[in-house]
């Protein structure tokens, strides 16, 4: 799953529209948290609910909104 674009954002907390880099399913509103861990582990991981596939192998992490030492 990428995520194709982040809806809202409120501090770190985001809810986004997810697709899938295999089927091109989309899930909506997909909570998440902008941080580098959840970024470089948790999405790649995800499974797609209609082909259970994960990431691919050339996933590449979306750069977080704020810096990791910056307090929001």
């Amino acid at each position: 799953m990428v995520i194709k674009e982040i809806t809202s954002q409120s501090e770190r907390d985001f809810w986004a529209d997810m697709e899938c880099d295999h089927c091109g399913h989309i899930e909506h509103h997909v909570s998440g948290y902008d941080d580098e861990f959840f970024h470089q582990n948790v999405i790649p991981t995800m499974k797609c609910k209609k082909c259970g596939k994960t990431s691919r192998e050339d996933y590449e992490p979306k750069a977080t909104k704020y810096d990791k030492n910056e307090i929001v």
